[in-house]
């Protein structure tokens, strides 16, 4: 039996879809008042053992519809036959035989199946020991009465397996945005360990050895100043083995080697690599590339990369013909363009939002500014930094 698991954020399930016993319940509880009922008539009447017979194979039809669906079913639409021989009305016996039927289709079996025998007995016995008796309006109401019983149980049985699926649809929308989310996570952690040890390992080694060269050139007698430069390159290399256990903590749970995660990250003269390698896998790209020729702070340097990167893979993934890149210094600013066409409606959007949340998080991170614009069957990223990481 399939559990369904609620969301408490949506629409809680009907409790018969949570608990589809409790519709057999109901029909074998219905069955079993309709079966003491006509049991205690028959005795107040102090009608023939035939009749009571009659009623008793109905009954025993009813029940052994619990265990065996099919054979319980024949036998209590069946009985039919019998009460109609006796002469006693059949109303009773064949409500038993609906509920049973009913319960039959409930639980998946066929249904066209089930009203065949249901039908063929009622109209069997209505027409061959009944003698037409009541006229088309008793025979149509055994006929009408067999097709709701059978269309009830497989409607109800049809509209549960469509909400279970409904809600399994659900789950495995969130539980594949929640992977999504982690492994955009992940990604930016392993970019931001990349960037930590790239940018701020390579300066901090670079003040390490002016700091050290400084100290050397001192004169005989500049004890204090030497403390003073002893302290700062110690200063220094506890900021590298800080920037170390930052980086292991940022890559907790990575499957990446030590190689690929702390590899140099490229800055601006790794963008015509950058461009060859999705030109590798198939996207048509166009660049323009007029990079500064003046300093550029390194963490622009690498945003720039980054912003790019994922603006490609966008296209790559969501886009469709050619992306066209332009990287170039302009009135003092850098200035990056990457432009793609908007693939068939119906698709996801580029990036599903994380990796756009990420881009801009990350320019605002070096004092840029981020413009995304989607119109007209085009997607832009447009982004300005100052070289020297100033405020745009």
């Amino acid at each position: 039996m399939v559990k369904v698991q609620n969301n408490q954020d949506g629409p809680m399930a009907p409790l018969w879809v949570r608990r589809p016993e409790a519709l057999h319940l109901a029909a074998y509880t219905v069955a079993a008042l309709v079966f003491t009922g006509q049991i205690v008539a028959v005795v107040l009447r102090g009608s023939e053992g035939p009749t009571v017979l009659s009623v008793l194979l109905a009954g025993g039809g009813v029940a052994l519809s619990w265990w065996r669906p099919w054979a319980g079913l024949v036998v209590a639409s069946g009985a039919s036959f019998a009460v109609t021989a006796v002469g006693h009305d059949p109303l009773s016996v064949w409500m038993m035989a609906v509920l049973v039927l009913f319960s039959v289709t409930l639980r998946g079996r066929q249904p066209l199946v089930g009203i065949g025998i249901v039908a063929a007995f009622f109209l069997g016995a209505f027409m061959t020991v009944g003698g037409f008796r009541g006229g088309a309006i008793v025979g149509s109401a055994a006929l009408f009465s067999a097709v709701a019983g059978g269309a009830t149980g497989a409607a109800l049985r049809i509209h549960r397996e469509h909400w279970l699926t409904l809600e399994e649809r659900a789950e495995s929308a969130l539980a594949t945005r929640e992977i999504e989310a982690t492994r955009r996570v992940t990604e930016e952690r392993l970019r931001i360990a990349r960037d930590l040890h790239d940018v701020i390992g390579h300066q901090v080694a670079m003040l390490s050895m002016h700091l050290g060269a400084a100290e050397i050139g001192l004169p005989e007698g500049a004890v204090s100043a030497r403390q003073a430069l002893g302290s700062a390159r110690t200063s220094a290399r506890t900021v590298v083995v800080e920037t170390q256990r930052i980086l292991a903590l940022l890559r907790l749970g990575d499957d990446s080697s030590d190689d690929e995660a702390l590899r140099p990250t490229p800055a601006l003269s790794g963008l015509e690599g950058l461009v060859a390698s999705f030109e590798s896998i198939g996207l048509d790209v166009r660049p323009s590339l007029d990079l500064p020729t003046g300093f550029v702070e390194p963490s622009v340097g690498v945003t720039v990369y980054r912003v790019v990167q994922e603006a490609l893979t966008n296209a790559y993934r969501h886009g469709e013909g050619a992306a066209t890149v332009e990287v170039r210094e302009r009135d003092g600013r850098i200035c990056l363009t990457v432009e793609n066409r908007v693939g068939p409606p119906g698709g996801s959007g580029p990036g599903g939002g994380l990796g756009l949340v990420g881009m801009r998080e990350r320019v605002e991170s070096s004092n840029g500014r981020l413009t995304v614009d989607s119109g007209e069957g085009r997607f832009r990223v447009h982004a300005e930094f100052s070289p020297l990481g100033a405020a745009v």
